[in-house]
């Protein structure tokens, strides 16, 4: 389903010195991606995490009710300004996000910095409940109890009966995806929070199994676009942390 890293052929990287000072605190990941993006005539996606947010309680349970910090709110909107200076796309355009408030603002905030004021629309197949979850008491006592990490292995394994099938939780992001693709030669960003980006990328990937270091950071995310096609003939191309690889949406059907 997905092509061999190893089999890539990445555009040429651009020269470190051709990109202004990136944003402080700013994953180190994005300016690989960013090298690799396509020209500005694709419909092209910033599947994001939030920004930087206030610490949670541990075993990787983040309450609802955690805002932006003030570096994280700084962040978000310098984001949004380096992108729209630097890149040939435009985010003049509307964005979903988490109905979770530090997602919206992140959103709002990126708009802020790149000067324009578009609708945001909350999706809540950006968060949980609702994109991996359907019943969300007995998947937040595993939760509580097994950590984000080992939860969203279960999830990749289909041991959890509390969820959806992987490949399914995978499709129904995939879809939202590509039903709030934007016009050509525009940016669309789509913020959502951490467990649904690694549950996500280890979908796409075909990964059994992941680990922390595959963990997507606050502010860090996944650049998507999709050929010209009816969502079932379509080919999902993705740029995360730098490599570029695709999905046939019609092998997750």
């Amino acid at each position: 389903m997905t092509t061999p890293i190893d089999n890539i052929k990445h555009e040429p990287a651009k020269a470190l010195h051709t990109y202004p000072p990136t944003p402080a605190h700013l994953p180190e990941s994005m300016m690989q991606s960013v090298k690799h993006l396509p020209n500005s005539n694709e419909r092209l996606l910033l599947f994001t995490r939030h920004s930087l947010r206030e610490r949670s309680n541990g075993q990787g349970f983040a309450s609802y009710d955690l805002p932006l910090t003030p570096k994280g709110r700084v962040l978000a909107k310098s984001w949004g300004q380096w992108l729209a200076k630097h890149l040939p796309y435009s985010l003049d355009t509307k964005s979903i996000a988490s109905p979770i408030w530090r997602c919206v603002d992140t959103a709002q905030l990126m708009q802020q910095g790149a000067g324009v004021t578009q609708p945001i629309r909350q999706e809540s197949l950006l968060v949980e409940p609702g994109s991996l979850v359907t019943d969300p008491i007995r998947a937040n006592a595993v939760f509580k109890k097994i950590g984000a990490l080992n939860f969203i292995n279960a999830f990749l394994q289909d041991e959890l009966d509390s969820t959806k099938s992987a490949k399914q939780g995978g499709l129904d992001l995939l879809s939202l995806l590509y039903d709030s693709q934007p016009d050509p030669g525009h940016l669309s960003l789509a913020v959502s929070h951490d467990t649904l980006l690694a549950a996500f990328l280890g979908v796409m990937r075909e990964a059994g199994l992941i680990d922390w270091d595959d963990w997507p950071k606050m502010m860090e995310g996944i650049f998507v676009w999709f050929d010209d096609k009816p969502f079932e003939q379509a080919t999902a191309n993705f740029i995360w942390r730098g490599e570029h690889f695709e999905v046939a949406t019609h092998q997750l059907l």
